[in-house]
């Protein structure tokens, strides 16, 4: 089947003699701009003339020397397509120079810190050419998305689809829409059994995902140049650029065994956020000490707190461990949650729930973002967690994780016992280990990455500057044999 080609080339430029130069460099201007999308196919050259107004021969000669420079590619059998990769182009270069330098857009969004912490997951070696037989992924955060039941979702999934084919149109109007009131009440039950939070499905608010439940709190809890927010340090980076766009002023705290240090949070502050149960990278879980002294902290100086629950499903030592936020302290805790750790990040749910105070606020800038959530996603959702299919699909993957956690803590004393230390840690998906002593993690990390092992060391995560080096290992996506033979290439790389 020949291909759609709708772009314009100046037929009036390109004169029977230099045809082929002229007809060369339109075709790579179209490249180089983009009007010539990567992996686009080119017309055959047999249909050169209607396309191109050439001979065949001229058309074969230009395809020739764009194959030879870079541009395009030569698929036997099947025809002649724009590169994936172009060389690189002055051009190019240029334009997006310009792009970042002009002044229509927010300069706040121009900021090299920002735009390092929303793309914090990209990684420099998603660009290196791999293959899932030797590919060790220890990046934390991932999820092993091929053992979720896609069958009894798909089932959920068109049961509703079905539903929706034979429903009439909704009469009701968008606005106040907090989230499907049946997914609303199969959280509150799914939270009640696994974390102990009480609430009512009136209190929560379904988001996109974590991040614009960060995004929302933002919105409705700072005030331009006035709100003072905490963040741990080592943190997650994406959480921190909704509060900065904000006009809040992030002060980071230091994070220690027993969790965030409560006493070097400063007095003026206004929204602390933490990972309490599972602090995210170090792992550690807050102390009740600390616990009580934040939520102290938070009364006394009429502050709030947002604690962030991304991976609580998964325990695997000690006994069970409520949430921050319960009945006694639902008025100063905002409880956030998400599906992408316990199902499928690809789903892009999560929630928040919230104090009676700040609810309608919430739901009016929810609402000011988008209208509401995927329905069909959200009453699927439910349907799956209603039938159990969640708490099961969950105590599988707590067996899976608790294997994989035991032989990554295992491998981590006998082969990396002399550099370095794992963090006690009790939930969640991966395991921080610090450096003994002095190492360049980061040039581990990048001497890894050519043997096709992802890890991520500890520095990336910090505001300030870090204290000790330290490496981050997840283990959701590794199996036991990947995991052996990650850490023993870890060993010899720190060994070189």
């Amino acid at each position: 089947m020949d291909p759609i080609f709708e772009v314009n080339l100046d037929r009036a430029a390109i004169p029977s003699g230099g045809a082929s130069r002229a007809l060369y460099l339109q075709l790579k201007a179209a490249i180089v701009d983009g009007r010539l999308r990567l992996g686009a196919k080119l017309p055959p050259t047999r249909h050169a003339k209607t396309f191109f107004g050439v001979s065949r021969n001229t058309a074969a000669e230009v395809y020739e020397r764009l194959q030879h420079d870079g541009y395009v590619v030569a698929r036997h059998g099947s025809g002649t397509y724009v590169a994936d990769v172009l060389p690189a182009s002055p051009f190019r270069a240029e334009r997006r120079a310009n792009d970042a330098s002009d002044r229509r857009l927010n300069p706040f969004w121009l900021q090299p810190e920002v735009t390092r912490a929303i793309n914090f997951w990209r990684d420099t070696s998603e660009h290196l050419p791999s293959t899932a037989a030797n590919e060790i992924d220890f990046r934390p955060a991932m999820v092993q998305s091929r053992l979720f039941p896609f069958d009894v979702f798909r089932r959920s999934m068109v049961k509703q689809l079905r539903q929706l084919e034979q429903r009439p149109a909704s009469r009701r109007s968008p606005q106040g829409d907090q989230g499907n009131p049946y997914l609303r009440e199969s959280i509150a039950r799914h939270i009640a059994l696994t974390r102990a939070v009480v609430c009512s499905p009136d209190d929560i608010v379904v988001t996109s995902g974590a991040q614009q439940a960060f995004d929302l709190l933002a919105r409705v809890l700072v005030k331009p140049n006035k709100t003072v927010v905490a963040v741990e340090d080592p943190g997650y980076p994406p959480m921190r650029v909704p509060f900065i766009a904000a006009g809040a002023r992030l002060v980071p705290v230091e994070v220690d065994a027993e969790g965030l240090i409560v006493d070097r949070i400063p007095p003026a502050t206004d929204v602390v956020c933490v990972c309490p149960s599972h602090q995210f990278p170090l792992g550690v879980t807050m102390s009740k000490r600390r616990r009580d002294a934040l939520i102290e902290f938070a009364r006394c100086r009429g502050a709030v707190i947002i604690e962030d629950d991304y991976d609580g499903e998964f325990r695997f030592d000690g006994i069970p461990l409520e949430a921050l936020r319960n009945s006694d302290f639902a008025d100063v805790v905002f409880y956030v949650g998400t599906f992408s750790k316990c199902m499928l990040p690809a789903l892009r749910l999560g929630f928040v729930v919230a104090p009676d105070w700040a609810l309608p606020t919430l739901i009016t800038a929810k609402n000011s973002m988008d209208w509401q959530c995927s329905r069909l996603v959200q009453i699927s959702v439910s349907d799956f967690i209603a039938e159990g299919h969640l708490e099961r699909h969950i105590r599988k993957m707590r067996q899976i994780y608790r294997k994989r956690r035991q032989a990554l803590l295992a491998g981590l004393k006998e082969h990396l016992d002399e550099w370095l230390e794992p963090q006690p840690s009790f939930y969640g998906m991966h395991v921080a280990a610090l450096a003994h002593t002095a190492l360049d993690l980061d040039r581990v990390a990048d001497a890894l990455v050519q043997r096709n092992v992802m890890i991520h060391t500890l520095s990336r995560y910090h505001l300030g500057q870090p204290a000790k080096a330290g490496l981050v290992f997840g283990y959701a996506v590794t199996d036991l044999t990947e995991i052996d033979r990650g850490l023993s290439l870890l060993r010899a790389a720190i060994s070189a």
